[in-house]
């Protein structure tokens, strides 16, 4: 397996539109305050990542959503905690996934996921997209530990004997993904979606959308 080409990903975010797919979720709860309930989720999720001991994503999603709708004094209902848990698998992919993945599968690299959810909801994921099946995939669960911390990457890397100079990391967010892909010193394609206004400079390559990622991956790698 050494002599084989990676192209890991991460995927909500950068795979699976998890902006839309929350905001679907979410809006019966939130209504008009679903930008605001999304925003205070997203830096609680953050803190509460950084967490020891290490706890389920599952657990994060329900107790950090109990917490952001405290945080923004929303009502929320008991029976309404998990309700990210339980809508996990209807987040869309972005429409330039399934032809993007394709070109890369044709161009002859193997795809990896290195995602800060669980395993049981990554695979209601792909039951749900089959076009995102990875050949190898490294949750939270997995490693203990989320991303920006270099579990996923170190897992990858034993349990494929990967050299670097083959392997390209593929991800949206700068801070869990692109940052620190730099300092582990993998090549690394940041997929702006976002664009959040970070650092260029760190990422190998900057691109809007993966449809041309076979091209941009062929380039990068020399």
């Amino acid at each position: 397996m050494a002599q084989e080409r990676w192209l890991t990903f991460d995927c909500f975010g950068t795979l699976i539109d998890w902006t839309s797919g929350f905001r679907a979720v979410l809006a019966p709860i939130a209504g008009e305050r679903v930008e605001a309930l999304m925003s205070s989720y997203h830096r609680i999720e953050r803190a509460m990542e950084a967490e020891l001991p290490h706890r389920l994503y599952r657990d994060v999603l329900t107790a950090g959503l109990v917490q952001a709708a405290e945080a923004i004094g929303l009502p929320l209902a008991a029976a309404d905690a998990d309700i990210l848990v339980r809508g996990w698998g209807d987040q869309p992919l972005f429409a330039d996934v399934p032809a993007g993945l394709g070109a890369v599968r044709e161009a002859g690299w193997k795809i990896g996921v290195l995602t800060n959810c669980d395993s049981d909801l990554f695979a209601r994921t792909v039951a749900k997209n089959p076009a995102l099946a990875p050949d190898l995939i490294v949750t939270a669960e997995q490693v203990g530990s989320y991303k920006p911390a270099f579990g996923h990457f170190a897992r990858f890397e034993q349990q494929t004997g990967v050299a670097r100079a083959d392997w390209v990391h593929v991800a949206n967010s700068w801070f869990h993904d692109i940052e620190p892909a730099h300092r582990y010193g993998i090549t690394r394609i940041w997929v702006d979606r976002d664009q959040s206004g970070h650092d260029p400079a760190i990422a190998s390559r900057v691109v809007r959308g993966v449809g041309d990622l076979a091209t941009v991956a062929a380039v990068v790698t020399g």
